[in-house]
């Protein structure tokens, strides 16, 4: 059994709905069930593999354990950097091994969902060091880290938001609102993922093998929409059985492929994950440029960290030279139009005009495609096969 594949997922998946529905019509609360679930699902999906099941239980206790000790630490030493920096290592220690697990073909803290269950706790580990959050409640934190729905591929939620939801007891009426979006979510992540999905997977198999550039170029379009609605259709399930269980987990794509530019892109594309990167990556860094005079021009400043951003999202991707690839490349672009809309002239006295819109959403397109096909592996393939027939 896999998250949100094959038959058996979804008739457990319908059977065990079932009272979380009764429970919100007869404004009960969600909240014991919600956790009970995921960790019965936990179990069904993990339970034949020990060796998973195994790292994600010592994961979650190791992060439970980091959590509650740096909040006591945090509120008796304050601020103190070290620490707060040894403590979001020791976090991510799970994460880079499971990154390097195939150079040094290794499985430690190999398991489904371990980058998406970082995320959340370190958010936790950074916003408490921040004073934000306070009060750590073990039953809270471990249905908010262990969330099924968003385990495997996200969306990545924050743990002020779930706890508006942890907390709320709905109204019949609110439920039902609530539940009507959730089933609608479900159906057409359905038709996303095993419909319009499964069509795109078909023709990057016709277009594989590259026998003219045409060929190249179906590829490039096929593989991009078959990962956008193949992910978005994943997403939009795991957020409508969220709503269904109380939690109003946040939705991870809006029209993407409406975009008039980079930026707009990835406030749309990947929203959860870009969303975190830009608030606890790019922001950080342009914090600690700012208060130590690293940089003294403000637009350099945000091209170096829009770069560097990137790169840690492409390498957290994985470690090989396609993703690095992807990352760079959309740091280059993020920071060349950051550079740009900020200095043209051109930008600012046509940037409202409809055939200007036009232009720059096509360009945007084109721009995005090269990149699915940068991360999907065939570029540097492409390359690699240009020099052998040269």
């Amino acid at each position: 059994m896999t998250f949100f594949g094959g038959h058996l997922f979804y008739l457990c998946l319908v059977l065990l709905l079932i009272p979380a529905v009764i429970l919100g019509i007869l404004q009960k609360s969600l909240r014991l069930y919600t956790l009970a679930i995921s960790i019965l699902f936990i179990y069904l999906i993990f339970g034949k593999d020990h060796r998973q099941l195994a790292y994600l239980f010592t994961f979650y206790v190791l992060q439970l354990i980091l959590v509650k000790l740096y909040l006591i630490l945090r509120k008796r030493y304050g601020r103190k950097e070290n620490i707060y920096y040894c403590t979001v290592f020791l976090s991510v220690v799970p994460l880079i091994f499971d990154k390097i697990n195939p150079l040094i073909h290794t499985n430690i803290f190999q398991f489904l969902g371990v980058s998406y269950l970082t995320f959340k706790s370190v958010q936790m580990i950074i916003e408490i060091y921040d004073g934000i959050i306070t009060e750590v409640p073990i039953v809270e934190f471990s249905a908010f880290l262990l969330h099924f729905p968003s385990l495997s591929s996200g969306p990545i939620d924050r743990s002020r938001r779930f706890h508006e939801d942890w907390v709320k007891i709905y109204s019949r009426e609110e439920y039902l609102n609530l539940f009507a979006n959730g089933v609608f979510k479900i159906l057409l992540g359905l038709i996303y993922k095993f419909i319009i999905a499964a069509g795109f997977y078909k023709l990057m198999g016709i277009c594989a093998d590259f026998k003219a550039w045409y060929y190249v170029v179906g590829y490039t379009y096929a593989y991009g929409l078959d990962l956008f609605f193949d992910f978005a259709g994943y997403s939009l399930m795991a957020v409508g059985t969220s709503y269904i269980l109380g939690v109003r987990t946040p939705d991870n794509f809006n029209k993407p492929f409406l975009s008039l530019d980079m930026r707009e892109f990835w406030d749309r594309w990947h929203i959860s994950l870009s969303y975190w990167f830009r608030d606890f990556i790019f922001s950080r860094f342009i914090i600690k440029c700012v208060k130590k005079k690293w940089f003294k021009n403000r637009l350099h400043r945000a091209s170096i960290g829009f770069i560097i951003n990137m790169l840690v999202m492409g390498m957290w991707h994985g470690l090989n030279a396609s993703y690095i690839l992807y990352g760079l490349y959309h740091g280059c672009l993020l920071a060349l139009t950051e550079s740009y809309q900020k200095k043209s002239k051109f930008y600012k006295e046509n940037k409202d005009k409809k055939s200007y819109k036009f232009l720059s959403w096509f360009i945007t397109m084109q721009l995005v495609m090269f990149g699915f096909l940068i991360f999907s592996g065939k570029f540097i393939k492409l390359l690699h096969l240009a020099k052998i027939v040269h």
